[in-house]
């Protein structure tokens, strides 16, 4: 442990430590100091955690509070979307798993929204989003989802929607199509294949991926 600290020309411990949020200094004591500390559920007892539960809707989702484009989109998927960014910040933040019964209820919200094909639909309207799909899924994997068939298919999904290259784009953009045109007009827009991979939409899969505990998370058990 001292080693590393050695190294740094600021030593971070201290302010991470004695910080005023609380989880920053669970975390700290956890994976820096390697202290023991009280059971991750013991975060979900904030005020703030308990904030955002109290916003949550019977159905699951976390309602979206901003201006809504109901041209482009449904409240539904703005809904959906503002689901997605608090189940974010549950898992990331305070460690929240599927042991709680309002990730259990996000979880299958985010799940209905899941096609038939095995991405997650409608942030971008009817159109494919391998960005948001797997983001999705990196979070439901963290919250306990890992062995959930759902899960595979999203990863056989991703597998099938990936470019030529290896990577990934959003196949609307490789058509050269415009989203606000095409987000609500019926099939989504299937990709050029021979066009070059986004690095920003493939570093998001690349960590559904790497969350993962499996070599081969697409194979169902």
């Amino acid at each position: 442990m001292e080693a590393w600290r050695r190294r740094l020309i600021f030593d971070p411990l201290s302010p991470l430590i004695t910080a005023e949020n609380e989880a920053i200094r669970y975390y700290a004591r956890r994976d820096l100091l390697g202290e023991a500390v009280p059971p991750i559920a013991s975060l979900w007892e904030l005020n703030e955690v308990r904030r955002l539960l109290r916003k949550q809707k019977d159905n699951g989702c976390w309602p979206y509070r901003g201006a809504r484009r109901t041209y482009l989109r449904s409240a539904d998927n703005y809904d959906q979307l503002e689901t997605y960014r608090i189940v974010g910040e549950l898992v990331e933040k305070f460690g929240m798993t599927r042991d709680h019964s309002a990730m259990r209820q996000a979880a299958e919200y985010l799940f209905s929204h899941q096609t038939n094909e095995g991405d997650f639909r409608g942030i971008y309207g009817t159109q494919y989003s391998p960005n948001y799909s797997a983001a999705i899924m990196e979070l439901l994997i963290k919250a306990g989802y890992a062995r959930d068939e759902r899960i595979a298919r999203g990863f056989q999904w991703l597998l099938h929607i990936r470019q030529r290259d290896g990577g990934w784009a959003i196949p609307l953009c490789t058509a050269c199509a415009k989203l606000d045109s095409f987000m609500m007009k019926g099939d989504p827009v299937q990709p050029d294949r021979s066009k070059p991979f986004s690095h920003l939409v493939t570093g998001v899969v690349v960590r559904a991926f790497a969350a993962h505990d499996d070599a081969e998370p697409h194979r169902r058990r």
